[in-house]
C-alpha cells in the first residue's frame, strides 16, 4: 500500500472551533426555531473524521455525501482536508459551490447516464466506478478524460444494507472487463468494493481486500495496466442502540490487510454514516395524545415520512429519551403526524407520561435521515440549525 500521508494537516485549534452543542440547550433552541427541529453538531463531524482518519492513517477519505448532503458538513469536512464521494449531478454541485477542487472528488456511481459523465467531466472529476461491460462502453466517448475504477460485489447479508446485492461484478469478469477495457483504449485506474453500511465486524473487508490484491498481482501476468487505486468504500459502524468496536480496533484487521498490499497501490474509502451519524440530535414536538387499547399513543409533529425516515429506509433504531419530562414511565406508542398508519416510530417504547408540547430528542440522527425525509401531507421536513461552523457563524438556521 502507498504510505502516503493526506495533503492537508489544517485541523483547527479548539480555540477556533465555535462551543459544542448541548441537549440542554433543545427547549431554547425549539422556542426560536420551532418544532421539529433537527441540530447538526459540527464539531462532531471533525471528531468522527479525525478518528477515522487515524484509524486508517495512509487512506484518503472520501466522504459520500448521501447520508447527509449538507452544505455545513462539506464545508467542515473540506476545511479538514477530506476529499469526497459524490453519486449524482446534484452531489457535483453541492461540492462545487463550496470551492472544493475536483480533483478530491470521484464519481461512484456504478450506473450514469452518458449527460452525468459529462456533468461531471466538465467540473473536473474524472474518476469514475464501472460494474459491467455495458456501462464501462459508455465511456468510449470519454476515453481521454476519465479513468474508471472496476467495482466488485462481495456480498453481505449481516450488513445493515447489502450494497453487493445492487452493484458490482465477480473477480472473473473484473478481469474480463479489464480486458475490454485495454481493448476500448480506456483506462483503469483501479478496484472498488463496498461491503455493505453498518458492517459489525471487519472480517469482510479483510476478505475483499485480499481478493482485490490476487487480481492487482495477476494483471502483469496477464498482460494488462498496473491497478494504482484501490477504493474500500464505506460501511464503518456506529453505535445507535446498540455497542459497536472502538474504530482504531475495528480497523486494526483492515490495516493489517492493506499493509499486503504492493507499495504502489493508493487506498481510497468512502466513509459517510460513521461521519455524520452521531453529528445530529433531533426535537420533536407531543402534538396531541390518545388511549388506544390500554395504551398511551403520543402523536408527534415528525415521523417516518421525516426525520424517522430511516426507520422504513435504513433500518434505523435511534436511541430516544423524554429528558424534559418527569413523569412516571410507562410503556406508550409514538406515532409520527401523518394521515399513514404506516407513520408509528415505535410501537412499545418507555417514556414519562408526557403532555401536549412536551419534547422527544432523538440521537445519532445524523444518516439517512433529513436527507431521505419527504413533505408527505404538506407536513414540513424539520428545520436544521447548526452548531460548530465557525467563530463567527456558530450557530445558524438552515431550513
Amino acid at each position: 500500500m502507498l504510505r502516503s500521508v493526506p495533503a492537508t494537516e489544517s485541523f483547527r485549534t479548539q480555540a477556533d472551533i465555535a462551543p459544542s452543542f448541548s441537549i440542554a440547550q433543545l427547549p431554547a433552541l425549539v422556542a426560536q426555531h420551532g418544532s421539529p427541529l433537527l441540530v447538526l453538531d459540527c464539531d462532531s463531524v471533525r471528531e468522527q473524521y479525525r478518528a477515522l482518519q487515524a484509524a486508517l492513517p495512509y487512506v484518503t477519505l472520501h466522504y459520500a455525501l448521501k447520508p447527509l448532503p449538507h452544505p455545513a458538513v462539506v464545508a467542515t469536512l473540506a476545511y479538514e482536508g477530506a476529499s469526497f464521494d459524490l453519486a449524482t449531478s446534484g452531489e457535483v454541485d453541492l461540492v462545487r459551490a463550496a470551492n472544493v477542487a475536483p480533483e478530491r472528488c470521484i464519481h461512484t456511481h456504478p450506473i450514469k447516464r452518458p449527460s452525468d459523465i459529462r456533468y461531471a467531466l466538465d467540473y473536473g472529476c474524472s474518476v469514475f466506478v464501472v460494474d459491467n461491460p455495458n456501462e464501462l462502453e459508455k465511456f468510449i466517448a470519454f476515453k481521454d478524460e476519465a479513468d474508471v475504477l472496476i467495482r466488485l460485489s462481495f456480498r453481505n447479508p449481516q450488513a445493515k444494507s447489502d450494497l453487493s446485492k445492487k452493484f458490482g461484478c465477480s473477480p472473473q469478469q473484473a478481469i474480463e472487463m479489464m480486458q475490454l477495457a485495454k481493448d476500448w483504449g480506456i483506462h483503469v485506474k483501479g478496484l472498488s468494493f463496498h461491503v455493505g453500511s453498518q458492517t459489525l465486524t471487519a472480517d469482510k473487508y479483510v476478505a475483499a481486500i485480499r481478493a482485490c490484491n490476487d487480481i492487482i498481482r495477476s494483471t502483469a501476468a496477464l498482460g494488462l495496466p498496473a491497478i494504482s487505486t484501490l477504493d474500500i468504500g464505506g460501511g464503518f459502524p456506529v453505535s445507535y442502540c446498540e455497542e459497536v468496536p472502538n474504530i482504531d480496533v475495528f480497523c486494526a484487521p483492515i490495516r493489517a490487510a492493506l499493509d499486503e498490499l504492493p507499495e504502489t497501490v493508493h487506498v481510497i474509502a468512502e466513509p459517510g454514516r460513521f461521519i455524520v451519524a452521531k453529528a445530529m440530535t433531533g426535537a420533536a414536538s407531543v402534538m396531541g395524545q390518545a388511549q388506544r387499547d390500554g395504551k398511551t399513543w403520543y402523536y408527534l409533529d415528525d415521523g417516518l415520512y421525516g426525520s424517522f425516515s430511516g426507520i422504513a429506509f435504513d433500518h434505523g433504531h435511534y436511541p430516544i429519551s423524554a429528558p424534559f419530562s418527569t413523569g412516571e414511565v410507562q410503556s406508550c406508542v409514538l406515532a409520527g403526524p401523518t394521515c399513514d398508519s404506516i407513520d408509528v416510530i415505535s410501537e412499545d417504547i418507555a417514556l414519562p407520561v408526557l403532555n401536549n408540547g412536551d419534547l422527544i430528542v432523538s440521537q445519532v440522527m445524523g444518516a439517512y435521515t433529513s436527507a431521505t425525509a419527504t413533505e408527505f401531507n404538506f407536513f414540513p421536513k424539520a428545520k436544521i440549525v447548526v452548531f460548530g461552523a465557525s467563530n463567527t457563524d456558530s450557530v445558524s438556521s438552515i431550513a
